[in-house]
């Protein structure tokens, strides 16, 4: 076992509490609520020596982001395996849908942090936090790929992550107060009717 040094682990023990400190932060108030100050203030350490183990605060979103997508990934394993020997593809993919919208609904403020946060002009996306997001789509791709066999792998992948699309946007629309907000009752049955056409519609286009 490597040998860690006692600043190394002082440095990693105010990382660790850092994203814990972002991440409970995040999901009672969302981004708007993250500030160095507060978070200083949380974890018992000056402002500076935050800087001192993360970039800025955008290091730490990232890293609060990867935690929320590792537990939607969890969601979604749940609902593609389907203990019903006889569900099929449209079944699924109308669980990954449901399973999607009640996470929106349930941890709302972490979920919008997934798509709120935005990073200075010019600072690209880390390629490890781009990889764990784009490992989801691939839970949409599996069924797809079921009802329809003879698609092509890139074109499979662009119809996941249009599917995607339609149900985020149906999402994000039916949670926001401002504009159409609804039920979630309602809202998981207008995503169910919306994932089944479209699915049942590649269904039918395939047996052309």
């Amino acid at each position: 076992m490597a040998y860690e040094s006692k600043a190394v682990a002082r440095r990693r023990k105010l990382r660790d509490a850092l994203i814990t400190a972002a991440e409970r932060t995040i999901a009672a108030e969302g981004l708007r609520g993250l500030k160095a100050r507060e978070l200083a203030y949380k974890v018992g350490c000056a402002v500076g020596a935050i800087y001192n183990v993360v970039t800025d605060l955008d290091d730490l979103i990232f890293a609060v982001n990867a935690l929320t997508l590792e537990q939607l990934e969890k969601t979604l394993t749940v609902a593609a395996h389907d203990p019903d020997p006889q569900a099929d593809a449209v079944k699924t993919l109308v669980h990954l849908g449901l399973a999607y919208t009640d996470y929106a609904a349930a941890h709302t403020p972490r979920w919008r942090a997934l798509f709120d946060h935005r990073l200075p002009e010019g600072r690209e996306i880390p390629t490890w936090y781009m990889a764990n997001l784009h490992r989801l789509f691939v839970y949409i791709e599996e069924p797809l790929h079921k009802l329809a066999p003879a698609m092509m792998p890139a074109r499979r992948a662009l119809l996941a992550r249009s599917m995607f699309s339609a149900v985020h946007g149906m999402v994000i629309i039916g949670l926001e107060e401002k504009l159409q907000h609804l039920p979630l009752p309602v809202l998981r049955e207008q995503v169910t009717v919306m994932v089944t056409a479209l699915a049942r519609g590649l269904t039918q286009d395939a047996g052309k």
